[in-house]
Order: structure tokens, then sequence, then C-alpha cells
């Protein structure tokens, strides 16, 4: 059995991994997907001027609250910067870290950084567009649905990375190739031995579009 720990995208929530995480319950392993404050089931605290701070806070207590050590701890576009954060704080917790399709910030990157716009008021609407990018227009539909606005400060908050990440004992990036979204980063990993580098063939919403051969990817990691 393995313990996963899996951190949603911007705008998104809990829902979004709700079919790698079957699979990989039904597999035997132990499996926490935390919905980050203000968003999702949350959505009631962005009221509240959370920061990226506060997403990081939220995956590092429910590995301290749930007493969790060995985990395989997976971020999911926006959620990397999140995981490299939870890296600076519970390295120790964490066996093996996995970048899917995400950002990997260098000290003092922001979200805004990576995205290139200024971001103002206390949320960010969630994008336009994207329901056609899945299997079935009922899909796509309940993506929109259930898409939340992201309160600015994740997206402003600077973060301190002083490289704790790089001392995990496992690293793995998993790149969409599907869309032209993260090569970019995915790029300079391709000739790191530190690094486990692996593609699937689908847009940036993996856990929706590929469940069944993300969770074999997650399993190996």
């Amino acid at each position: 059995m393995t313990t996963f720990v899996l951190v949603h995208g911007a705008w998104a929530g809990a829902w979004g991994w709700d079919k790698v995480a079957e699979r990989l319950r039904g597999a035997g392993h132990r499996v926490h997907v935390p919905t980050l404050s203000g968003l999702g089931e949350r959505s009631h605290l962005a009221a509240y001027p959370i920061t990226l701070t506060d997403h990081v806070n939220d995956v590092v207590n429910e590995m301290i609250w749930h007493d969790l050590t060995e985990v395989v701890l997976v971020g999911h576009s926006y959620g990397g910067i999140v995981i490299t954060g939870v890296a600076e704080r519970a390295a120790d917790r964490i066996a093996s870290i996995v970048y899917l399709d995400a950002f990997i910030p260098a000290d003092g990157q922001s979200f805004e950084d990576f995205f290139g716009e200024k971001f103002t008021g206390p949320l960010t609407p969630v994008p336009d567009g994207g329901e056609d990018d899945y299997a079935t227009k009922a899909e796509g539909a309940r993506v929109v649905a259930l898409s939340t606005p992201q309160p600015t400060g994740t997206f402003t908050e600077r973060l301190k990375v002083s490289g704790a990440y790089l001392g995990i004992a496992r690293k793995t990036y998993i790149l969409a190739t599907g869309w032209d979204g993260f090569g970019g980063i995915a790029a300079p990993l391709r000739n790191d031995p530190a690094w486990s580098l692996h593609e699937l063939p689908c847009g940036h919403d993996v856990p929706l579009l590929l469940p069944v051969e993300l969770a074999e990817l997650l399993e190996q990691a």
C-alpha cells in the first residue's frame, strides 16, 4: 500500500481527481485529495483573503493531522507551485514528488509570473472555454459547473524556494503532449538522471482525460 496526496490545479477542486483516486483506492492504496481553501466545496471561504501560503498549509496540515509519511505527493498544473511549497515545509514526509503537467517555480516566482499577466481583485474568474476538450459534452459541462473563481492572492504571492524538493528521493514529471503547454518546463528534465519523465497523449486535464493511464504512472512513481 502506498499513500498518495493529490493536489488539484487552479479553479478546480478535489472533484477533478475522482477518477484517479477511485482507481488507486481500488488497487489498495491510501489516497488523500484535499480541496484547497476557497475552491470547490470550500469556495465559501473565498470571502477571506486566501494566499498561496494558505494552500501550502492546506496540504501540509493534511499530512500532519492524518500522520502521513512516505507520501507520493502529486501536483497538477498550479498544484506544482503548491507542492513545491509543501516540500519546503515537510520534505521529511515525502518519498516521491510528481509534477503533472505542472509549474516548477524558482525562488521568488508566482503563478502570475508563469501566466504572463497581472491579476487584480479578490477573485480571478474561471477562464472561458475548455468544455469541448473532454470525451463527452456532459463531462465538459460538469467541469464548467464545478469550477470556481480562484482567490487572487494565491496567484500573486511569490514562493520562497530553497530547492528542498530536489532532495526528495524520487522525482517525476508527467507531460501532457496533446497540447502546447508545459513542454518548456519538462525539456530540461529529459536528460537529468535525477528525474523520471513520462508523456501522456492528451490535453492538460490529465486526471479526467486519461485516468487509467495516469493511475498506472502514479503507481510507478
